[in-house]
């Protein structure tokens, strides 16, 4: 397949909401340059490699996006033109297949399917008049993914190298009612500044999401490291050597588990997804798992680190959130002396009934959902 043959430098990386500041580390610590802080997105400078390797290694990234081109947009029409101007044919064949993802604001559209809808049109419009043959379009999983992303009078379109997003990791063989994102939980191990040495315990542990990114976290497991394909392996100039050489680097890196880490759910049918998806990371000799509801639950060590992801009503109906939360504080009071506890909800207002003095709040989204992740000290 004849793909993309240019190289940029410039980068973008998108990510969840209040997770900006964790991503920024992380491409810090594998060497990108040029880095600088968007909403939901962060931009930075690197070559081939840093592409490859900020797919397998960034665990808050949700994609990575190379710019191939941008134009300014007066009228409707500027978005057709522009498109259909460029060299496409230089990217993909005839015989290939493509996507377009849309992102608008502030812009003289008004819909984002209608945007992906002309620029798809724009593109295969170019390759009928030229070939007498249009590229097929594979929403699930096409040869070239392109990102059309509209602010203002500005449109930017970008090549999007991961394909899939990068929050499908892999592991994850079952769920449970409104299981975590994976960046997201990535993102939460991270922002707790867990010392990776310290005990840990998610008392609501529903799959195990939570509980596996502690332990790719502890272990520096590359968050790509149970996935198997990316976009960029179908672009033409995918270097394969460069690629093994990038998960070879960061398989080097690994290290062994200096705890043991905790998980519990009332249900027993979360505690079976648990294992699951334990079982197929390796990691089940790493889990203490039980069937036990939190308030009868006791401290499987005397001083711990809990991270936990409780139901709220926006995602998880429950009969009185209030009283929920109450049973919380109640448990943490009585039982979790000498712990630091972390929880997310967006139930902002019933979050207060746990009863104790948060050391810090970090606001972070959920999907749509504006969450505060808190924490407490438990003297």
């Amino acid at each position: 397949m004849n793909y993309l043959k240019t190289e940029t430098k410039t980068l973008l990386a998108k990510t969840i909401s209040g997770l900006e500041p964790v991503l920024v580390r992380e491409l810090e610590s594998m060497g990108a340059t040029d880095i600088q802080s968007l909403r939901r997105a962060v931009s930075f400078t690197g070559d081939k490699r840093m592409l490859y390797q900020a797919n397998y290694c960034c665990s808050t990234a949700l994609r990575i996006l190379k710019p191939l081109f941008e134009f300014e947009i007066k009228e409707q029409q500027d978005l057709y033109t522009n498109i259909n101007n460029y060299p496409w044919e230089e990217l993909l064949t005839v015989d290939a297949s493509l996507s377009i993802d849309a992102v608008i604001s502030y812009t003289v559209f008004t819909n984002s399917q209608f945007v992906a809808q002309k620029s798809k049109d724009a593109i295969v419009d170019r390759f009928r008049d030229k070939f007498g043959k249009r590229p097929s379009v594979d929403l699930e999983n096409p040869d070239l993914r392109i990102n059309v992303h509209l602010f203002k009078d500005l449109c930017t379109v970008s090549l999007d190298s991961s394909g899939q997003s990068l929050h499908r990791r892999g592991y994850r063989q079952t769920t449970g009612l409104a299981p975590i994102n994976e960046v997201l939980a990535a993102g939460l191990v991270r922002l707790s500044e867990w010392d990776v040495t310290t005990p840990l315990y998610d008392p609501m542990c529903g799959s195990g999401t939570l509980l596996i990114e502690a332990i790719m976290c502890a272990r520096s497991i590359p968050s790509g490291y149970f996935r198997k394909e990316y976009g960029f392996m179908r672009w033409n100039d995918f270097d394969e050597t460069l690629w093994a050489g990038v998960k070879e680097e960061a398989k080097a890196r690994i290290s062994p588990l200096r705890l043991q880490l905790f998980g519990s759910d009332r249900a027993e049918r979360a505690i079976s997804s648990s294992r699951e998806n334990l079982a197929f990371t390796g990691f089940t000799p790493d889990v203490t798992l039980q069937s036990i509801s939190f308030e009868e639950s006791t401290p499987p060590v005397e001083k711990g680190f809990i991270l936990c992801n409780p139901p709220y009503d926006e995602r998880l109906r429950i009969d009185d959130s209030i009283a929920f939360n109450k049973m919380i504080g109640d448990t943490l009071k009585r039982k979790y002396k000498g712990y630091t506890a972390w929880f997310i909800s967006s139930d902002l207002q019933s979050i207060k009934f746990i009863g104790l003095k948060p050391a810090r709040k970090i606001i972070v989204f959920n999907g749509p959902l504006e969450c505060r992740f808190v924490k407490f000290n438990l003297y």
